[in-house]
Parts: C-alpha cells; sequence; structure tokens
C-alpha cells in the first residue's frame, strides 16, 4: 500500500474552500499512485476551531462536508481527514475525528483520546476524548490511527498524563491490537527547538512498537500561532525516512509500505532560519486569512522596526509595505538617513512625516501644556510623542485599509517599556515573542543570506534609543539587553523564582525585572495579537492576573 502525506494549510471555518483544497490535495497524491492520503487534524474545520465549536450548526456542516467530500472522492484514493464531528458522541457533545473515506462513503471514525488543556491548548472545553482505540483495516493493512496529542502520552512537557483520569496510551493500546503501521494526524504549533522533540517522540514509539510511523502535521499561520510542517516518515526502528519542507506546504509524499526508502540524515536549519520563517508564514498568513494586502508601519531607523520591515517585505512583497519616518525634536539625523536607507534597501514605500508641529500644537493647549511644562522631558511628554506617531500609523492604516503593524519585542513588553496607544498601537505585534537578542540574530542572518546588506550595519550597532528625550539610551533604563532577556527567560519560559536567579544574577536587577514583569501585564493584555515563537509567549497560553499583589521570593 502507498501512502500519500497532504501537509496543507486549512483556513479556519472556511469548510467549502478547505475540502476543495483536501480534494485537489488528494486527487495530486492519487495521481502520484497513493492509494490512502492522510491530512492533518482538523482539516476540514481548520485548526484551532475555537468557539467556532460552540456555534450553533457548525459541527453539523463540518460533518455534512466530509460526506461531501467521501462522494466527491469516489474515484479517487481513500483518504483519512481530522474533522470535528457529532457522529459517535452523546447528543449535544462532540469529538475531534479522524475519518476514512473509501469508495465514495464514510466508512470509518475514531476520536482523538488525549485531550490537550495546557498552554495554547483548551480542547475540553470543546471535546469528548474518545473512551478506546481500535485499528481501521484498509486494503489488508491494519491501520494505527490516531491524532496528535495521542501520541504525546509520557511526555514531561504535557500536563494531561498528570490528571486524576487513569493513564492511556493510545499508541500502545493501537500496537497492542496489531496496527502495522501507526499513523498521527497533527496540528502541533510551531515552537522554537520543538522539531526535534516531535521527531524524538515518535521515534521512540516506532523503535518500541516495531512499526512504521506517519507523522503528518498541518503548516501555515493561524492568529498566534504558526504551524511549520515538518511532517515525518519513520522506520520499524524510528530511523527517518523522509521529513516534508518546514513552513511551506507539501503534496509530493507518497510512501510505500512494502518497499520503504532508505534512511537519511536529518540536517539541521539554522535556528535563525526557523524564526525568521515562522515570523514570515505567521505575518502573510494572518493578512491573507484576514482580508490584508497592504500593511503599514513606523521606520523609526532602530533595529526593532527595521526588522519588522523586512520580514514583511518577505512575507507579502515590498510593494506592499509602507513606511512612516516620524521624526521629533529629540530624532537624530542618522535615525532619519537609517530608515531611508532600510527602505531602499528593501524597495519599500518610504514617506518623512515630522511630528514636532502636532508635538507643538498639544503644548500650546492649556490643561496638556500645563501638565508638560510642570515635568520637560518627563514620562506624559515622551509617551505624547509615542502616542501622536501611533495615531499618524493608524490614520494611514485606516485611510487605505492597511495593517498597521506594531513593532515591539518581548523584552520591552515584558517589562512595560513601551507605550500604551503609541508604540504598541496596530493590529499585529509581530515580534512580541521575540527576545532582542533573537532580534539581532534574525536581523544579521537576513543580511548574511541575503549576502549584502539589508537592515543597515549602522542599525545593528548603534545603541538602541527611543529617542524621546535629549541623550536617551535603552540602557539608561534597562539592564543589559543579554542579562534582562536572560532573567527573562528564566522567569516567563522557566517560571523560576527570584531566589534561584539570584545566584546567577545581581540579585537586585532580577527582583527589578520580576516586578516590572508583574506590574506590565495590564499593558500586554491589550497589545495586538502577535506570533508564539517560544513554550511560553505572552498571549493566549499565559494567563497572569492584571489587579495582583504577589511578592517574588
Amino acid at each position: 500500500m502507498r501512502i500519500g502525506l497532504a501537509q496543507i494549510d486549512s483556513v479556519v471555518g472556511d469548510l467549502g474552500g478547505n475540502i476543495a483544497w483536501i480534494a485537489q490535495a488528494a486527487r495530486d497524491l492519487g495521481t502520484a499512485g497513493a492509494d490512502l492520503v492522510v491530512t492533518p487534524e482538523l482539516a476540514v474545520a481548520g485548526y484551532p476551531p475555537k468557539d467556532l465549536l460552540l456555534r450553533e450548526g457548525f459541527v453539523a456542516r463540518c460533518d455534512r462536508a466530509v460526506v461531501e467530500l467521501a462522494e466527491g472522492l469516489k474515484a479517487g484514493p481513500a483518504l483519512l481527514v481530522g474533522h470535528p464531528t457529532a457522529w459517535g458522541v452523546p447528543e449535544g457533545r462532540i469529538a475531534n475525528a479522524a475519518s476514512l473515506l473509501v469508495g465514495g462513503r464514510v466508512v470509518e471514525t475514531v476520536h482523538k483520546c488525549l485531550l490537550p488543556n495546557y498552554d495554547v491548548f483548551d480542547e475540553r472545553r470543546y471535546f469528548l476524548p474518545g473512551a478506546s482505540t481500535r485499528v481501521l483495516e484498509f486494503q489488508g493493512t491494519k491501520l494505527g490511527v490516531h491524532i496528535c496529542e495521542d501520541a504525546w502520552f509520557g511526555e514531561p512537557q504535557t500536563s494531561y498524563h498528570l490528571s486524576p483520569e487513569p493513564h492511556r496510551d493510545p499508541v500502545a493500546e493501537l500496537a497492542r491490537a496489531g496496527a502495522q503501521v501507526l499513523i498521527n494526524l497533527s496540528a502541533s504549533p510551531f515552537e522554537i527547538d520543538k522539531t526535534e522533540r516531535r521527531r524524538r517522540i515518535m521515534a521512540g514509539h516506532a523503535a518500541r512498537h516495531g512499526v512504521p510511523f506517519l507523522f503528518v502535521n498541518q503548516v501555515g499561520g493561524h492568529d498566534d500561532l504558526v504551524f511549520d510542517g515538518n511532517s515525518l516518515v519513520l522506520d520499524a526502528h524510528g530511523h527517518l525516512l523522509r521529513q516534508l519542507p518546514a513552513f511551506e506546504e507539501s503534496t509530493g509524499c507518497v510512501i510505500d509500505l512494502q518497499a520503504l526508502p532508505a534512511a537519511q540524515t536529518r540536517v539541521a536549519r539554522p535556528r535563525e532560519l526557523d524564526l525568521l520563517d515562522a515570523l514570515t508564514l505567521g505575518l502573510g498568513d494572518y493578512m491573507w486569512k484576514s482580508g490584508f494586502t497592504d500593511c503599514v508601519l513606523g521606520l523609526s531607523g532602530g533595529i526593532d522596526s527595521a526588522l519588522a520591515a523586512a520580514i514583511a517585505a518577505r512575507a507579502i512583497g515590498p510593494a506592499h509595505v509602507h513606511g512612516l519616518a516620524l521624526p521629533s525634536r529629540y530624532s537624530s539625523d542618522h535615525s532619519v538617513a537609517d530608515a531611508a536607507l532600510l527602505a531602499k534597501n528593501l524597495g519599500i514605500d518610504f514617506e518623512v512625516i515630522p511630528i514636532d508641529a502636532m508635538h507643538r500644537a498639544y503644548e500650546a493647549t492649556r490643561v496638556i501644556g500645563d501638565d508638560l511644562a510642570s515635568q520637560p522631558q518627563g514620562l506624559a511628554d515622551q509617551n505624547l510623542q509615542a502616542r501622536i506617531r501611533g495615531a499618524m500609523v493608524m490614520v494611514r492604516s485606516n485611510r487605505h485599509g492597511w495593517l498597521a503593524l506594531a513593532t515591539g519585542n518581548k523584552s520591552e513588553l515584558a517589562v512595560g517599556y513601551c507605550t500604551l496607544y503609541g508604540d504598541m498601537a496596530g493590529g499585529f505585534a509581530m515580534l512580541s515573542d521575540l527576545y532582542k537578542r533573537d532580534v539581532y540574530a534574525v536581523s544579521r542572518y537576513i543580511n548574511d543570506e541575503a549576502g549584502r546588506e539589508i537592515i543597515p550595519e549602522s542599525t545593528l550597532t548603534k545603541a538602541p534609543s527611543a529617542e524621546l528625550a535629549p541623550n536617551q539610551f535603552d540602557q539608561d533604563t534597562l539592564p543589559p539587553y543579554p542579562v534582562l532577556d536572560a532573567i527573562l527567560e528564566g522567569l516567563v519560559e522557566k517560571q523560576r523564582s527570584v531566589a534561584s536567579l539570584s545566584g546567577e544574577f545581581p540579585a537586585e536587577t532580577v527582583r527589578w525585572v520580576a516586578r516590572k514583569l508583574d506590574r506590565n501585564e495590564f499593558k500586554r493584555r491589550q497589545m495586538p495579537p502577535g506570533i508564539k515563537l517560544s513554550e511560553r509567549a505572552f498571549g493566549t497560553g499565559r494567563r497572569m492576573p492584571m489587579a495582583a499583589a504577589f511578592e517574588w521570593e
């Protein structure tokens, strides 16, 4: 039997478009010789459908779409397709399912058993877990079909198996039932360094049970999540036979179970390339799935807006990126020059709009002017400049229907070194899960990859500054970024205590960062959606209180 892997990008909620694309992928793989085609998890609905699953009639329409898909493929290959369903569950409940479509009919449906309920996952809110596993038989081969989390039992970074419910290992159950190949339909989001962990987990199953393993993962951007693909075919020893491309759709892989290809060596991708591709795909997919063709952003001459513009040009093409330099009385000439050079290097639209006249107009009003005069060049005045800039970007966004990009990085957002309704204004915060160290690393990678200067060298080497007051530099207020980022990674990703981190960094610095992290939750709650790149991104997977009085130890 020959199995085709359909690593595709579904659009959440677009049932008609999704089944048309699934059918086309199945036909293409059938033409290439596939007897059976496998899609990712919930491919019919798109993953994650979130509260669309609660909307009256949505799941029933998904079930009808599966029947329609089966009828349309009557003369094509068989299909294993992921979808939400009301089939086989008590009335009023739904399941996360995979159905086998053969000869124009839905012949078998199995349900996901392990439902993740940690980080960005909330599947227990919607689905009833499968009560049992069973192998499916097709062309005389017993298929161990399971869905995403079913293969993650026992992995320390998951939490479902810590519950008081009886421990279940669906893959082991399928192997004991005689599965001759294990097939995992998945929607596993990207995290940096996760690809190798997934491969290790799947290879462990294959080697432990002595059967080949096929892992078919979703690809594409869905709100704050990016799915990287990287689908796998492993032999019965866990050796890698095929790995589909990262961050792109692929319908070119057909595996003959009776004549498996030779094992191959996995080629590691640079960390910076993974981050760059995730950001590019995340922004590009967010825009086209939301109906945007163009984006607009402020270009300060600094590293964050430079990287954001470079990624935008990569994602949607330079002709669709519009940069605004918005210098104030405190802006240096080199900042405007750096922004102009960046725009030239990228080939994007660029305009300089000084904001000093607007700033002076605020100063001339009685109430606001009095407040500003009472603390010259103070916080209120600095934030006012940022908000004028944010307003100018939003005017251009509103007038032309362009997506406004916020360009703050994770280091700044963590400690509140950002302005609500100013540099935080926009529809998408694309760098919100990228520490400052990685902003520099990815920027340098872009230049190295191009073999020329895309992001100006002066932008990469000058001291970061908001330029909202005379002679202002980030490090006048913040710890050095290498120290700040390391402390934040300990507090946010690893959830370490102040006490343990104080053994590695100055205790007062750690306490300062921890206080700033907690006190600025209210700002992050109001930031636009961003792209999850790490184990603990600000957003849906990190749920911290705003009004709280916890004292770090």
